[in-house]
């Protein structure tokens, strides 16, 4: 393998690759908020009941799934991999779809990596991983090897722009060298006694770095991260979603990869970028959960008011996230009623101090929930 110091060339070219090296000090403090985060996620999903608790589980899977084949470009029925999911975890789920072989091998490896978190990661898993993404060996309209580290003298590369006008964004190590590459990654993975936290950003930038396969590298290197970030977790489920927040940030997500990939060994910019994609996504994880209790405290509370099924059925509908303000006529639209109908239900929801009128009034009178 060729190596080289100066600005023009990649990461693993550096003398002392894979050395890689960060900043402990400037990390202290972004983890340290985001063990805090994690462990209160954790302490309110603790006090959802089975059924809340399920479903917050079959979301952030679902997101997750979707999330990271949708970096990528490749467009999942979220219908049939919330189905899929649900049938493997054993959740009962409205709506259930017929089996998609291909989901079903996707949830089969993101269902493997967050389960067997202490199992060690072997190149048979991986191949096993990638299988599932490929099962008829086809990317797209080629032909690409399935289940086996990529192949052939041509140079990897990360290409974007048209035709004839494409541009390079990263060269990846000869096909020859990742065997080699792989094989000190997986020993790493098994061995390294680093936080989670950081292990995971680490090892999700040094397998795409390597680039190992023809084709899935991206979403393989995101499941190796949830793996590892399932040791902190204990194998209890995953609920909250990483590559749904990458999927939000694909711009800078794919800036900081190609500068980090262009940079020296100190790779502390991209940890700190990945701690905060992950922040957010437990960040937003716990408002949920947060809306989720105070839905079970207010049916709670009211468990003994008499209401129609009407009035269930919108109250659960604001509660879920309401697209825009409730009004007389939104009601009648939902629940097929007449205005008359709709009036005389949210008055009496007023009565029993289950809704309150917002106070805007004239053609802008809408309802809210109690405070």
């Amino acid at each position: 393998m060729r190596k080289m110091q100066g600005h023009s060339c990649y990461i693993w070219q550096r003398e002392n690759w894979p050395d890689f090296r960060w900043d402990s000090e400037a990390l202290l403090e972004p983890m340290s908020h985001l063990s805090h985060l994690h462990g209160l996620l954790n302490g309110r999903m603790s006090m959802l009941g089975f059924n809340e608790k399920s479903q917050s589980l079959l979301s952030a899977m679902t997101d997750e799934l979707i999330s990271s084949s949708e970096i990528e470009g490749v467009l999942l029925n979220p219908k049939s991999v919330r189905s899929s999911l649900a049938r493997r975890l054993g959740i009962e789920d409205e709506g259930l779809l017929a089996e998609d072989h291909y989901v079903e091998g996707l949830v089969d490896v993101m269902l493997d990596a967050v389960h067997n978190y202490r199992a060690p990661l072997t190149a048979e898993r991986l191949f096993g991983w990638h299988a599932a993404l490929f099962p008829l060996g086809r990317s797209g309209m080629h032909s690409i090897t399935v289940a086996d580290w990529r192949k052939g003298e041509e140079p990897m590369q990360v290409v974007s722009g048209a035709f004839g006008h494409e541009k390079v964004h990263y060269e990846a190590p000869a096909s020859a060298d990742v065997p080699a590459e792989m094989a000190r990654l997986i020993d790493w993975c098994n061995s390294s006694d680093q936080s989670p936290f950081i292990m995971a950003a680490v090892a999700h930038l040094w397998f795409v770095t390597i680039h190992p396969f023809d084709d899935g590298n991206g979403r393989i290197s995101r499941t190796i991260a949830d793996m590892l970030l399932g040791r902190l977790d204990l194998g209890s489920g995953r609920y909250y979603s990483m590559s749904a927040e990458i999927n939000r940030n694909k711009k800078a997500y794919y800036e900081i990869l190609e500068r980090t990939q262009k940079g020296d060994l100190d790779i502390t910019e991209w940890i700190l970028w990945f701690f905060d994609c992950l922040e957010k996504a437990i960040t937003r994880t716990s408002a949920v959960v947060e809306r989720t209790l105070e839905k079970a405290a207010y049916w709670d509370k009211c468990r003994d008011v008499e209401i129609n099924e009407r009035q269930r059925k919108v109250i659960n509908r604001l509660w879920d996230g309401f697209d825009g303000k409730l009004t007389t006529s939104k009601w009648a639209k939902i629940c097929s009623c007449s205005q008359d109908t709709a009036l005389r239900d949210i008055n009496d929801l007023i009565s029993k101090d289950m809704l309150r009128d917002s106070g805007e009034g004239g053609r802008s009178t809408n309802y809210l929930l109690p405070e």
